[in-house]
């Protein structure tokens, strides 16, 4: 280029091109630092298992996403999900078929979630059970560091005992001032018990004791120490 090429006129500009370089050179303008984003965008439909597939891999993203549609940028190395113009996920693209991508903290976001639906109904389930279950429950934040847990054991202890009894169970608690499910369980337990009744009560009448029958004194005994004596 520096020998053939740069230093015979081109046909084109009918100039030198180390002649118009030079005269060009103080007019050329510094290249940005941060490099130009070589990627493609695309639009990825989101199923309600939290993923977006692309080139039929499947990538997690976090679960309040499920259902909607979100930007994609595609890079050579990565993949970026955007919903309006936010980052919410980001993976490393795979150039395998058919493989799955999760990352963990969508995982542990959708089990919160899940848990905290269950929570939901477990409470609601909690509160239909008797009138004072609103009272109660307020009580149980007072007094435990844990009132779902209660909650929880206390609507299953409604599945097996039945939701009346429980009822009862859990008005008699709040009567004696008693917040927790071992309080709901122990009674709901000895209401079960099965009740022992007592036997017939036998009295010996005091004419039977008169009627004995005793065998008749053996007096030869007597008799024959009476004769040797003499």
């Amino acid at each position: 280029m520096d020998e053939v090429a740069n230093v015979r006129v081109h046909g084109e500009t009918h100039q030198i091109p180390q002649e118009l370089f030079a005269f060009e050179q103080s007019s050329l303008q510094a290249l940005t630092v941060k490099p130009y984003e070589a990627a493609t965008l695309e639009t990825a439909q989101i199923s309600q298992r939290c993923r977006a597939t692309f080139d039929t891999n499947r990538y997690s993203v976090p679960p309040a996403y499920a259902g909607k549609i979100l930007a994609l940028k595609v890079y050579p190395d990565r993949l970026v999900f955007y919903h309006q113009d936010r980052v919410v996920a980001e993976h490393v693209r795979s150039y395998d078929r058919h493989q799955d991508f999760e990352k963990p903290e969508h995982v542990q976001e959708l089990l919160a979630q899940r848990r905290q639906a269950q929570a939901q109904q477990h409470l609601t389930k909690f509160l239909a059970l008797s009138p004072r279950a609103r009272e109660y429950y307020q009580r149980l934040e007072e007094k435990r560091g844990n009132p779902r847990h209660h909650v929880q054991k206390i609507v299953a202890l409604s599945e097996i005992y039945g939701a009346e009894k429980v009822q009862r169970a859990l008005e008699d608690a709040w009567a004696y001032q008693a917040f927790s499910c071992e309080y709901i369980a122990n009674l709901l337990e000895q209401r079960e018990r099965p009740v022992t009744q007592p036997g017939a009560l036998h009295l010996t009448r005091q004419q039977d004791l008169l009627e004995l029958e005793l065998p008749a004194p053996d007096l030869s005994l007597y008799e024959s120490e009476e004769g040797g004596a003499a």
